[in-house]
């Protein structure tokens, strides 16, 4: 199978003094969604951004990504600031397929009514964008971008990777000790769902078909399927270990990405794990595009997406 890679890099260099910068305004207003890229002409009229102009770029550490197959778009979660320069600057961008930008800051244009600090995994379910920010689990209306519910995880250290049930109910993995699966139930509810042994630093989290979660582990290559009674039911290996995103598709077919070793392992059902794409840097947290069949592989520090084409 070819692969095919091209990064859709960040065409905005962004500067920072040493200085600490002032907290983020108060965020009283009414919460306002971001616009498609356009300007206002010299009529003053809103004018849509031609057609043959493609732009890449708008991400700031982005650290995940998800599919938003109705409108064909990819939301991008980027960090923005740091927080020690400047709390509250997480935002969402909407990316074309291409990797061309559609929205550059859609969840994040202001900062009226929203709190999203540095999001990192991303989930899609039932017309739910899901995120963890910190140690708390936050809800956006995919429609409209609208905050909707934060759930703080108690015990947690740092909450990281995201996977999401047809019925709503959220896995997260707690990448530092103790290490550890939460689930946060629709009621908001939180539990431990697995703790300790075999999770080795885990990071990304997803459910399969079966409603089973799978969850990859930094710190091993281990891939790990729990029932929904949190219990081992398989143990697959990516090639290699230091992963971080894990995508299944709908025959069952695992792909995961080592944020260490920059690799991309395939484990298909019965047969060895294989490499299907390498070199890649910090490939953190990626994303299905099942329109067209196309991994997305946020990359960190890097500001951009790398996109491989599934043929």
């Amino acid at each position: 199978m070819k692969t095919r890679i091209f990064a859709a890099l960040a065409g905005l260099l962004v500067t920072a003094g040493t200085a600490a910068q002032p907290p983020a305004p108060p965020a009283n207003g009414p919460f306002k969604a971001g616009e498609p890229l356009g300007t206002i002409n010299e009529a003053g009229v809103a004018t849509p951004m031609s057609s043959n102009v493609k732009v890449y770029g708008s991400f700031r550490f982005a650290e995940s990504c998800t599919f938003d197959p109705e409108r064909n778009l990819i939301l991008a979660m980027n960090a923005g600031i740091a927080n020690n320069l400047q709390e509250n600057d997480g935002y969402v961008s909407l990316v074309n397929p291409d990797g061309s930008v559609h929205t550059a800051k859609w969840i994040g244009a202001t900062r009226d009514s929203l709190t999203l600090h540095h999001p990192l995994g991303s989930a899609i379910r039932n017309g739910v964008l899901y995120t963890v920010d910190g140690s708390v689990l936050r809800t956006f209306d995919l429609a409209t971008g609208k905050p909707l519910k934060a759930v703080e995880v108690t015990d947690a250290t740092f909450l990281n990777g995201i996977g999401v049930t047809e019925d709503g109910t959220a896995y997260i993995s707690n990448t530092r000790p103790p290490e550890r699966i939460f689930k946060v139930s629709p009621d908001g509810t939180t539990s431990v769902f697995v703790d300790g042994a075999p999770l080795a630093v885990p990071n990304g989290v997803a459910s399969d078909s079966d409603g089973n979660i799978v969850v990859v582990n930094i710190g091993t290559s281990a891939v790990l399927t729990f029932n929904p009674a949190g219990e081992l039911v398989l143990t697959e290996n990516a090639v290699e270990s230091g992963n971080d995103g894990l995508v299944i598709t709908e025959d069952g077919t695992k792909y995961v990405s080592s944020v260490r070793f920059g690799s991309v392992s395939r484990i298909r059902r019965g047969r060895p794990a294989e490499i299907i794409a390498s070199g890649i840097p910090a490939a953190a947290s990626m994303c299905y595009d099942s329109v067209q069949k196309q991994l997305v592989i946020p990359m960190n520090p890097n500001d951009a997406l790398a996109f491989i084409r599934l043929e």
